[in-house]
């Protein structure tokens, strides 16, 4: 069963909206998980306009400060006040900014920075996983896939609201699994591969097991799925054919009207007429692949 490669699973539980910018914004989670941190400030383009206004406010109050110190003819002070409105006029213009694409990238780069950071330890990123752990993840996800996309799952036969909740929950939580044993399996080869003595050995030694179990608890849960997977695909081709047979037995009576019509060997009928039986016999093999599907289901909650 070909696996897709696992980039980004989010918890089920992540509001929708939130799940959506963080699938969509993938790379710049990388970043993120590596340590980077918007250098600028969300507020700045509010202190920009702040700042924007306030000048403008003042160049216009200095503007009729100035038409009454002229109607009072006192001109030197009256020039100096124009002066001083009139560069600040020039610097309100003056005043670079910010370039509009820019400005949405930053507020989209904030906004997935604050996403992130507020449901952290909710996603998990490809990077995260080490190359056992991306293996039997993509495993998982291949077993969800062929489920949901499968046309005994789209027509109802199986229980498709649980598929549609459950599937999601099972992937995120081997996600989450393999993300932890990927961390702690990276630290512990960290540590031994600078060279241990006997003591710290027989310490690791124990805690190199446990990462073993986990794994292969891991295993399990993709294997219970894989098993899931493969009834559905046995259902799967069992209703295909049953559908093909049921559309060439609707053509039945015109077959037997052309080989009537053309004298041709009247033995074909009895063959054509078999048909059905294989009508009941694909009906049957799909009433047994659905409820071993739905027995497999039920062990996955096991």
């Amino acid at each position: 069963m070909p696996g897709r490669q696992a980039k980004l699973i989010v918890d089920p539980a992540v509001p929708d909206d939130a799940a959506a910018l963080l699938r969509d914004n993938r790379k710049l989670l990388v970043r993120i998980h590596v340590g980077w941190a918007p250098a600028y400030k969300r507020s700045r383009s509010v202190a920009d306009a702040t700042v924007r206004l306030a000048a403008t406010a003042a160049a216009v109050a200095a503007a009729v400060y100035g038409l009454a110190l002229f109607l009072a003819e006192r001109y030197p002070p009256f020039a100096v006040i124009m002066t001083l409105a009139a560069l600040l006029v020039v610097g309100v213009l003056l005043r670079p900014r910010p370039d509009a694409e820019v400005e949405r990238r930053h507020t989209l780069e904030a906004d997935v920075y604050d996403t992130a950071r507020r449901h952290e330890g909710r996603y998990v990123l490809r990077e995260q996983l080490d190359e056992p752990a991306r293996a039997l993840m993509s495993r998982a996800q291949a077993a969800i896939d062929e489920v949901m996309s499968s046309g005994v799952n789209a027509d109802g036969l199986l229980d498709g609201v649980r598929n549609a909740v459950m599937l999601p929950a099972q992937e995120w939580e081997i996600a989450r699994l393999l993300a932890k044993l990927s961390e702690l399996r990276s630290e512990h080869q960290d540590i031994v591969s600078e060279g241990v003595t006997p003591e710290v050995a027989a310490v690791a030694e124990p805690l190199a097991h446990a990462l073993d179990s986990s794994q292969e608890a891991v295993l399990a849960r993709v294997e219970a799925l894989e098993r899931y997977a493969g009834h559905v695909a046995d259902a799967e081709r069992a209703y295909r054919a049953g559908k093909q047979i049921a559309r060439l037995s609707a053509r039945l009576p015109r077959y037997e009207e052309l080989l009537a019509e053309s004298g041709a060997d009247g033995s074909a009928v009895p063959e054509l007429s078999s048909l059905s039986d294989d009508a009941d016999r694909l009906e049957q093999a799909l009433r047994d692949s659905v409820s071993s599907a739905h027995e497999a289901f039920r062990h996955l909650h096991d």
